[in-house]
């Protein structure tokens, strides 16, 4: 189904797991931010419609219903919400899990929580930022973790466009490594550490969910997200 151009192949949880074929299933939780990123970068837009994209986003959802019935029975799926679907699938299916990028104490408390609630083998790996295009160094590094560990399923979290562009940039290595899912995850792993609390349902439900956050962690990196996001609505169709 298309909405603002993009098209959302995963409308429930249990297509999250349906296997895409000997390749890696590369999957982006598709909000407002990246709704407007993908209609102004083609290559944002070709990478996600040639993947598997899920609705992630309160606002964006309940437009998309009201403009195409046929998102009727489409969920919305979020990093933060389906981190825990596939923590589960890797119990009951002997999976390994690995989350690549976030804060080096986010990671570690992340791993640690995993490993209380699941009891699976999980790992993760905090490069040092950089801005996209990576450094050989900085992709070398991310590789020799993500080989060493060889996880069923990766989480990369290193924002919006550049996530996408990792996994965009890694498929073959990923394919290699039998990484059977990558999913862009953002700050997910900030919420998996309980470092950042999840907005209450009802600020949820009203769309509000960024703006909880911002204010729990206040930046002007994170209000110019908040402010792109309204520009999303100019490529309803």
């Amino acid at each position: 189904m298309r909405f603002c151009n993009i098209d959302f192949n995963i409308i429930n949880r249990k297509e999250l797991f349906e296997k895409a074929g000997n390749r890696t299933k590369c999957i982006i939780t598709v909000n407002a931010q990246i709704i407007v990123y993908a209609n102004e970068n083609p290559r944002l837009m070709k990478f996600i419609n040639k993947n598997y994209a899920t609705m992630d986003g309160e606002v964006p959802l309940k437009v998309a219903k009201i403009v195409n019935p046929n998102f009727r029975n489409v969920i919305k799926l979020s990093g933060s919400d389906i981190v825990y679907d596939f923590c589960d699938y890797a119990q009951k299916n002997n999976m390994k899990i690995f989350f690549l990028g976030g804060k080096e104490d986010s990671v570690k408390k992340a791993i640690a929580n995993v490993k209380k609630k699941y009891a699976i083998q999980v790992d993760g790996f905090s490069p040092d930022f950089e801005n996209y295009p990576f450094s050989n160094s900085f992709t070398k590094s991310c590789q020799e973790h993500i080989k060493k560990f060889r996880p069923d399923i990766l989480f990369v979290g290193f924002g919006a466009k550049k996530q996408e562009y990792f996994m965009e940039d890694n498929q073959r290595f990923l394919n290699e490594c039998d990484v059977k899912y990558a999913i862009g995850s953002g700050g997910t792993v900030d919420f998996v550490a309980e470092n950042i609390r999840r907005a209450p349902k009802w600020i949820s439900n009203i769309g509000f969910e960024g703006v909880y956050r911002f204010f729990q962690e206040i930046k002007v990196e994170r209000a110019k997200r908040i402010i792109v996001s309204f520009r999303f609505f100019k490529y309803i169709k």
